[in-house]
């Protein structure tokens, strides 16, 4: 029998196979291992790595700074409950422009967990903490209009199409010219589908 995970970070969430929890200095090379990935970067960068260097200094340090900053909210580590391997990470935060009771949704995975219901099942539970705990009025997530499987999430985890989008991108990536989409699930609609 496997001694469970190794957490390093507090934990925030638990669901039926995974384990949420902050994250810490001490995770840079599971964060450089994931964004060393073509294919997890691909709709972000068009597959390019995030330099070690970036997550050192910049990434890991703004994503710390959100649990200062906005109690509840911030990026976590997602770990699989039995194993302790590191699946990646999702986020829960106030968008940019608008207030903590509008928070974005979002996540990032490793291949080995992509397919697996692990993206829907933290989702879940994310956008349900959203409404019971931090009394939000809308969560939303956005993705390429071509990212399929981003879309497939959204949907499964109770989000509906708000509207399609343009916005400046430092990337050129394979059909960006169809642009991006928004998906949203506001309070009234997670209530109803409570009952």
């Amino acid at each position: 029998m496997s001694p469970g995970p190794v957490l390093t970070g507090e934990v925030v969430r638990t669901t039926e196979r995974m384990v949420l929890r902050r994250f810490t200095a001490a995770d840079v090379d599971p964060l450089v291992e994931l964004d060393s990935d073509p294919a997890v970067m691909h709709f972000i960068t068009g597959g390019l790595a995030t330099p070690r260097s970036e997550i050192v200094d910049e990434v890991l340090p703004c994503w710390l700074g959100h649990y200062e900053t906005y109690a509840g909210y911030g990026f976590f580590a997602a770990q699989d409950r039995t194993t302790g391997e590191f699946l990646g990470w999702f986020h829960l935060r106030p968008g940019e422009g608008v207030g903590p009771d509008e928070p974005e949704l979002g996540y990032r995975l490793r291949q080995s967990a992509w397919g697996r219901g692990f993206a829907t099942e933290a989702s879940r539970a994310l956008v349900d903490a959203a409404f019971i705990e931090h009394d939000a009025r809308r969560v939303y997530a956005e993705t390429m209009a071509v990212h399929t499987a981003s879309r497939r999430v959204m949907e499964r985890t109770g989000l509906v199409l708000a509207r399609t989008f343009w916005q400046p991108w430092p990337y050129p990536i394979e059909g960006d010219e169809q642009g991006d989409v928004e998906y949203e699930l506001r309070r009234e609609d997670w209530a109803a589908r409570q009952g």
